[in-house]
């Protein structure tokens, strides 16, 4: 059956990538930062705030919680000035706290909620909502807040705080940066010390930023459980305003670095990326693979690595990506799988039990996307196996369903660009959410954009 889908976003096969791009700033550093500053005393300026849906929503939080958060133009361009209510000072809404798409702003603003003692709601669109919150829940029940929600501790969540949190020492059962956050932001209220142990050491951008604001935290290995990371946080600091500078998403770049990769003659800089050695599983993953990917001028900014990217284009081979890898790109296993796509031989990712409560399910929603572009892989478990074929040899043609995710949205995008025929994706909108420039920087580049007509076999996903 031959089904007609219309004005589908797609790139046409191109060749020679070249230029200078800066990405948009860090997404989880931006989320820190605004709420971070709502929590200190005094001013905190940040440049480079990423301005995507996700993050304007926990300004607009900050904001319903009673701190100042003002987006001010100048000379030396836009700045975030944030005027901070101090630890503990934050005001119940008057309204719903809608998060909209993200579940780092959900997750890290329960554990903020949990810790006062007001009576708040968060809610979020249709991809959130559906998302589990319980692995934030447990834990900050234990510190004294409490919960109403949906079954499966699903969105809208109601969350009645206490004023008194008690500082837990929480093994987490998962490596998870979002839970071990949102319990060290309760904890800055409990009297006393607040530890996380996870079993695998994730993205430390809350323990930077703390310290950056004059919070006490040290992290250290688990001695008698090889991988494991204590992280402890004296309670009750006073945090105090600090000037932030947002470094480039290294998950943004990734879809830039990867379209650069498999488009033959191409040439780019991705200029100020953070190198946060949490978030670079996927550059040494595509450097394993035969990429020609050069980290320089690298640097230190508020805390954070940073460096810029130097990456052309390369004949890549498929490897094993350990599951211990998984923490440190997490986010990147659907620009990963289109490298992947892209390989000479079998690539395999191990550990991906995590991909299953993103956005979408994103196991599926990759395995799923991949099939449409006649590429073949299979699930195994928490394992996801990719058939390569060399750039270019990708048979492409069809249409792959978003399902509001924006990263499965810029992955099958960016494999449009080596593929035989035209690869569409049903929705861009959901791109907005952390890259709303993405079209732009790729056309900037030398990436051709198309709204077309594709009939495909089978309707595509």
């Amino acid at each position: 059956m031959t089904k007609p889908l219309t004005n589908v976003t797609s790139f046409a096969r191109t060749s020679g990538l070249a230029g200078t791009i800066r990405v948009p700033g860090d997404k989880s550093i931006s989320h820190r930062a605004l709420m971070f500053g709502a929590l200190a005393i005094g001013e905190t300026r940040v440049q480079g705030l990423l301005e995507g849906e996700d993050v304007l929503n926990t300004a607009k939080a900050m904001r319903a919680l009673g701190a100042s958060v003002e987006r001010v133009e100048g000379p030396s361009g836009v700045s975030w000035v944030v005027r901070g209510r101090g630890v503990g000072g934050l005001l119940e809404p008057d309204g719903v706290l809608d998060m909209g798409n993200s579940g780092t702003g959900a997750r890290l603003l329960t554990g903020l909620l949990a810790s006062h003692a007001m009576t708040a709601v968060i809610t979020g669109d249709d991809s959130l909502r559906s998302r589990p919150m319980g692995r934030v829940v447990e834990p900050l029940q234990s510190m004294g807040g409490s919960f109403v929600s949906r079954s499966g501790h699903r969105l809208p969540l109601t969350v009645i705080g206490t004023g008194d949190p008690l500082p837990i020492v929480y093994q987490s059962p998962v490596a998870s940066a979002q839970v071990k956050s949102a319990v060290l932001l309760a904890g800055l209220q409990a009297r006393g010390a607040t530890t996380v142990i996870e079993p695998a050491a994730t993205r430390d951008h809350t323990e930077r930023m703390l310290r950056h604001f004059g919070a006490e935290v040290v992290s250290e290995p688990v001695t008698d459980r090889p991988g494991a990371v204590a992280v402890t946080l004296t309670g009750q600091p006073e945090l105090e305003g600090s000037d932030v500078v947002v470094p480039g998403d290294p998950s943004s770049a990734a879809f830039l670095a990867v379209a650069a990769i498999i488009t033959e003659g191409s040439d780019i800089t991705l200029q100020s990326v953070g190198l946060n050695p949490h978030r670079i599983g996927l550059f040494e993953t595509l450097r394993e693979m035969g990429a020609d990917l050069v980290m320089e001028n690298e640097r230190d900014e508020a805390g954070e690595p940073v460096g810029d990217l130097h990456v052309r284009s390369s004949k890549l081979k498929g490897v094993t990506v350990p599951a211990d890898r998984a923490p440190s790109m997490i986010d990147e296993y659907p620009i990963l799988a289109v490298a992947a796509a892209c390989a000479t031989g079998e690539t395999r990712m191990e550990g991906l039990a995590e991909l299953r409560v993103k956005e979408s399910d994103r196991l599926a929603a990759i395995a799923a996307g991949l099939k449409v572009c006649g590429v073949s892989s299979v699930i195994e478990g928490d394992t996801l196996s990719v058939q390569g074929a060399p750039p270019g040899h990708v048979p492409g043609g069809g249409v792959v369903s978003v399902n509001m995710d924006h990263r499965i949205a810029m992955s099958f995008l960016v494999l449009g660009l080596s593929a035989e025929r035209a690869i569409g994706i049903d929705d861009e909108s959901a791109i907005a959410t952390s890259y709303p420039n993405f079209l732009g920087h790729l056309t900037k580049l030398g990436a051709k954009i198309k709204k077309t007509d594709i009939s495909l076999v089978g309707g595509g996903v």
